[in-house]
C-alpha cells in the first residue's frame, strides 16, 4: 500500500497502433502548443511542459478556488521508439486540448519473404 501523499501521478496518455503506424494522444488541457516542447533525440520521443511559477491561478485577480480539478502540472515524458517506425516522418497536431502525434511505419519494417534454396 502506498499512501496518497507519496503516490506518483502519471500524465494521461493513450498510445495505440493501427495499419498506418503508431499514435500518441496526450492530454494537455489548458495548454497551448507553444507551451509544449517536443523533441526527437535518436530513437527517443520527448514531450514536456514546465509550469510557469508566475502563472496566475485564474483569470480574475484575487480569486480563491472552491474546487480545482484541472491539473496543470509539469510533465516530462520520454518514449523509446522501435526501429519499425520512421521518426523522421512523425507529425504532431494540437486539437481541443489533446496533443496528437503520429509516427508511420518505416519502409524497412514491411514484411519480407525469403526463398528457400
Amino acid at each position: 500500500f502506498q499512501p496518497a501523499s507519496e503516490a506518483k501521478y502519471s500524465h494521461p496518455v493513450d498510445i495505440y497502433e493501427n495499419k498506418m503506424g503508431l499514435f500518441f494522444e496526450i492530454a494537455c488541457t489548458g495548454l497551448t502548443r507553444d507551451q509544449i516542447d517536443l523533441s526527437l533525440e535518436g530513437d527517443i520521443l520527448k514531450i514536456s511542459y514546465t509550469k510557469d511559477t508566475d502563472e496566475k491561478c485564474c483569470e480574475v485577480d484575487d480569486c480563491e478556488y472552491i474546487h480545482k480539478g484541472i491539473a496543470r502540472r509539469s510533465f516530462n515524458l520520454g518514449y523509446k521508439i522501435a526501429s519499425k517506425y520512421d521518426l523522421s516522418q512523425a507529425e504532431a497536431e494540437m486539437e481541443n486540448g489533446l496533443l496528437k502525434i503520429y509516427i508511420p511505419f518505416s519502409k524497412e519494417s514491411k514484411p519480407k519473404t525469403l526463398k528457400i534454396k
